[in-house]
């Protein structure tokens, strides 16, 4: 208690300083006074009863700093004055200064915001109750519809069910459904559609989460007893937000979504964005509505209609080792329980071996971890590096300054200052210096951050990710510039306090008594020429490999297509021969559109998903086989809108119609490896084993890139969507002219045969194409910039050090040119140590950038890690650029007056 009340009373002194030091001054005064009163009364003379009183009391600045030792805070009050000096030192250095806090800048701010970004993807929480006890039903990275035996990702309804019921290790299990359900709906009062992103889960969901909602209630388990009972939906606080402006009236609002009136009975709490992470549902809706909402999910009761995601809360003291036992146990008995299950000795088999792997949900689940989580990983690196290479390079300015300033070191030693207490001082100067140069980082990280969200976003809208400054950021910050501090900081601090101090007092103002070799800063330059190497080579690899993604031969022409995407089942269109006839007559009035070349709807167009299931192709080998296919339903001026070209045979025609012969168009691959033998043209297959023969092969097309730009050639067909009734969402559009007028004449032409069908996501094919590799554009577009900065920023670590060199050689080249030598040869002179330097970083970069890009060359496509042309292209451009930097201090030597050299003294 006692060491508390002393430290609460220093506290209280510190912010009491000047009253104090009044006060100490005045009673310091009154004594010495009384001292001086006393020793006049003994006979002294005034002058000397001061002299006396002066030698008594121990001499009055001594006595007030042993009082203020022993008073306040003296180690925050001797930083705090440290802090104000290293403010005036930093503003009589402009120069140094300026560049110092611009490269801080882009340093800490590029390294904040990559965190920030890797913090939002790969390691905040979900805000939900002790999310370190959910656990997640394999990885979350199925998504769609499967009937897959069997399946240890996706699951079926009377699964989930099961599992629920018969677990021993799970407080409360919920489901949620794969896939969110984009479509259009109208909230009540109004006539205009709303776009909506619906979420059906179970009705533990929001209990299992611990979610409470801030306005009515959150769905609960009664909502999800019974198939079609309770059209209730939660909406989120943004949608709130956003939709109804806050409404405080939004329990009496009700959702119109397709045929079904939804009452809206809770909004969820602001922080909750769901469990994935990146998707943001707008609505939660029971799983027991899920036949309610397009294209109409018909699970509910279905054993095999595998499509949700489980999840589940641990019961107190329950290990993750003990949950895996009990759900592979359940896993194996309830799927043998199902009577509509796979029953053959070889699907027995597979269940046999297949196990369901537990991950916790402590963090959600997203594919945006297993697609970012690597390129976010590289770009930490890479800036990481770029911030070990602006330290270098302050810790060199910091290092000629140090020079400059030896005098007054030595000044200041000699007065009696401890050698501790000045790198005390300098190594505050160096914080000072990093917090300014974080405090501008983190506005660069503020701004940065946005921009990465767009950049990495699949569509035009950034992704759902909150990305606000919390603790661990604000940690990770601070880190970064302590340490940015002590990187840059410490060697010119120990080293300016190193020499002997007499040797500055000697020289006087000259310089030329310093060392001239610094050979700290050349290795510190060396260090920032071989990191920039392997920046700037690593960043040439993803360029080469982003360009060679963009000239692959996707199979369709991507240029002159606007696609976009229309709901017809928002405004009450059935999968019947009503819709066949609104897709036919809209694809008739685009046609006839002037500039129009060709016009087709699609369930698919590229890197949208795609529809897999096995096919039997009748007579294939010595009986049936399986494959796995790609299959779209399309209409009959899909290959000509798409620029697909046709190798064998025809495509659809009005010939083909409900009631005609059941056809398809296969892809070359497909082509090849079902029917080695002779024409497919022809040839029959089928989509289920009982019915090989029920398809026929007209025709034969060029095979096309599916999801990506780097897969490999896949089989696939086309089926005519006039025999495969469903909801077709995509409609491309083949165009010649000017893009904004026939995106305006095609909007008319689909309203005017129905004035009320939602139309979305409009933009050119290209733009489709070319958003399939953000990411891969992401790390090369940063690579690029962040190489090309730490190029930058070592070329003036060279130029500094040159520069610095060669005003410390005044002399010597000023006595050289004076003895006779020709100003070329002083310019090779300087110009060859500059080079020097370069030529060693550059023999250490190689073997570093060639180990170093080993570890990304999965990432690359069309070119080896080890390239190389991007090698010696990356060495050449360095050697110029740094030969440059170099070149321009030699330059200033040859310009050097010899006389005014030699008198430089």
């Amino acid at each position: 208690m006692t060491s508390l009340r002393t430290w609460l009373a220093r506290v209280r002194d510190f912010f009491r300083g000047a009253r104090l030091e009044h006060e100490l001054r005045d009673e310091l005064a009154a004594h010495l006074e009384m001292h001086i009163a006393d020793n006049v009364r003994a006979g002294m003379t005034p002058q000397e009863a001061r002299r006396v009183a002066l030698l008594k009391l121990g001499g009055v600045e001594q006595t007030k700093e042993t009082v203020r030792d022993r008073r306040g805070l003296p180690l925050l009050e001797a930083f705090l004055q440290d802090a104000s000096y290293a403010v005036r030192a930093l503003v009589r250095s402009p120069g140094i200064t300026l560049v110092a806090l611009l490269s801080l800048a882009l340093g800490i701010g590029a390294n904040t915001a990559i965190f920030s970004l890797m913090n939002a993807v790969m390691l905040k929480s979900l805000p939900v109750k002790d999310p370190a006890q959910l656990v997640l039903f394999g990885d979350g990275l199925d998504q769609g519809i499967s009937d897959g035996f069997p399946n240890p990702w996706l699951y079926s309804y009377p699964f989930y069910r099961e599992m629920q019921k018969d677990n021993k290790v799970f407080s409360e299990v919920a489901a949620a459904f794969s896939m969110n359900s984009r479509i259009h709906g109208f909230v009540s009062g109004r006539n205009e559609s709303e776009p909506m992103n619906i979420q059906l889960v179970s009705g533990t969901y929001f209990p299992m989460l611990g979610v409470q909602a801030v306005m009515g209630r959150a769905l609960s388990e009664q909502d999800d007893q019974t198939e079609g009972d309770h059209p209730v939906a939660v909406v989120s606080y943004a949608w709130w937000t956003r939709t109804l402006a806050r409404d405080p009236a939004v329990l009496s609002r009700s959702l119109s979504i397709g045929s079904t009136v939804f009452s809206i009975i809770g909004v969820a709490p602001p922080e909750f964005f769901g469990t994935k992470v990146g998707e943001a549902p707008d609505i939660w809706i029971p799983l027991s509505m899920q036949k309610a909402i397009p294209p109409g999910f018909n699970g509910y009761h279905d054993d095999v209609y595998e499509s949700l995601h489980l999840m589940a809360r641990l019961k107190p003291g329950v290990s993750m080792a003990e949950a895996s036992a009990n759900v592979n146990l359940l896993f194996q008995q309830i799927l043998r329980g199902f009577s509509d299950m796979p029953r053959s000795p070889e699907d027995l088999l597979k269940l046999d071996k297949t196990r369901v792997e537990l991950n916790s949900m402590a963090t959600g689940f997203s594919r945006l971890r297993y697609q970012f989580s690597e390129p976010l990983k590289i770009l930490m690196v890479v800036v990481g590096l770029v911030l070990l290479i602006a330290c270098a390079n302050i810790a060199n300015l910091l290092l000629a300054r140090s020079t400059a300033r030896a005098r007054e070191l030595a000044v200041r030693q000699a007065l009696g200052a401890r050698r501790g207490r000045l790198i005390r001082q300098l190594l505050t100067e160096s914080l000072v210096l990093a917090v300014i140069g974080g405090a501008l980082g983190v506005a660069f990280a503020s701004w940065a951050t946005h921009l990465l969200l767009r950049v990495v976003s699949d569509g035009r809208e950034p992704l759902q990710l909150q990305v606000p400054v919390d603790i661990r950021l604000l940690l990770f910050t601070l880190g970064v510039t302590l340490a940015t501090a002590l990187l840059f900081g410490t060697i010119p601090a120990f080293r300016a306090t190193h020499a002997d101090p007499t040797e500055p007092l000697k020289s006087g103002r000259s310089q030329s008594g310093a060392p001239a070799k610094s050979p700290l800063a050349k290795a510190l330059v060396i260090s920032q020429v071989a990191l920039s190497l392997v920046l700037l080579v690593g960043a040439g690899l993803f360029v080469r490999s982003l360009v060679n993604l963009t000239n692959v031969d996707t199979g369709f022409d991507k240029e002159h297509v606007i696609r976009l995407r229309v709901d017809p089942n928002s405004v009450g269109y059935k999968e019947d021969a009503r819709l066949i006839n609104l897709y036919r007559e809209i694809e008739e009035r685009v046609a006839a559109i002037p500039g129009v070349r060709a016009a087709s709807f699609s369930i698919f167009t590229f890197n949208e998903g795609t529809w897999n299931n096995p096919i039997w192709v009748d007579g294939y080998l010595a009986g049936h086989s399986d494959a796995d296919v790609h299959h779209n339903a399309v209409g009959n001026g899909y290959f000509a809108a798409m620029g697909i070209p046709v190798l064998a045979g025809r495509t659809f025609g009005p010939q083909d119609t409900a009631s005609s012969t059941k056809v398809g168009v296969i892809g070359e691959t497909m082509a090849r490896t079902m029917f080695p033998a002779g024409s497919p043209i022809g040839r029959h297959y089928g989509r289920r084993e009982q019915n090989a023969g029920d398809i026929e092969v007209i025709g034969v097309v060029k095979d096309v890139k599916y999801n990506s730009l780097d897969e490999a050639q896949q089989p696939g067909d086309y089926l005519p969507y006039a025999q495969n009734v469903r909801y077709l969402n995509d409609f491309e559009v083949r165009y010649s002219g000017e893009a904004a007028a026939t995106v305006s004449a095609i909007r008319q032409a689909i309203h005017d045969v129905e004035p009320t069908l939602p139309i979305s996501d409009v933009m050119t094919l290209d733009e489709q194409v070319a958003r399939s590799i953000n990411n891969q554009r992401l790390v090369a577009q940063l690579s690029t910039f962040f190489g090309l900065l730490a190029v930058f920023l070592s070329c003036i670590g060279i130029y500094g050090l040159m520069s610095y060199l060669v005003t410390r050689r005044t002399n010597e080249i000023g006595l050289r040119m004076a003895l006779g030598a020709a100003r070329r040869n002083v310019l090779w002179m300087i110009l060859r140590e500059s080079l020097w330097l370069v030529g060693l970083g550059i023999a250490i970069g190689v073997p570093v950038a060639l180990a170093g890009n080993r570890l990304v060359s999965h990432m690359l496509y069309g070119l080896p890690a080890s390239d190389p042309l991007t090698l010696s292209a990356g060495v050449v451009a360095l050697l110029a650029i740094a030969a440059l930097a170099g070149y321009l201090p030699a330059r200033r030597a040859t310009r050097v007056d010899p006389m005014i050299a030699l008198r430089y003294e």
